[in-house]
């Protein structure tokens, strides 16, 4: 089956911070796994480096046959109340996007 990866930056609402870490920690990744064909979730913090549209990512591991389906799915549970959306979370600056790989993993 294809393995897709679905990008997710976002930012907190200011002052929220900690409220923004502890729903998306114990409570969004484990409601997003929920969704059929996610099947692992890790994120991220920015360390550095060049600039960022969001100080958080998200990278969710999809398997699935086709990609659009499974978010079109995702977003289903979202609009059902499966998967609750906090009021922490700066919605107007999220992005999610999906990507398929196009080459082989490479390694050092």
């Amino acid at each position: 089956m294809p393995s897709y990866r679905m990008i997710v930056l976002t930012r907190p609402i200011e002052g929220r911070e900690d409220e923004y870490n502890k729903w998306y920690n114990d409570i969004h990744l484990t409601e997003v796994l929920g969704t059929e064909g996610f099947v692992a979730a890790q994120r991220f913090k920015l360390a550095g480096g060049q600039d960022s549209p969001a100080p958080y990512l998200a990278i969710y591991e999809v398997e699935s046959d086709d990609f659009p389906t499974s978010f079109a799915k995702l977003l289903q549970r979202v609009e059902e109340g499966k998967i609750v959306i906090s009021s922490a979370l700066d919605v107007d600056t999220a992005i999610a996007a999906g990507y398929e790989p196009i080459t082989e993993r490479h390694t050092a």
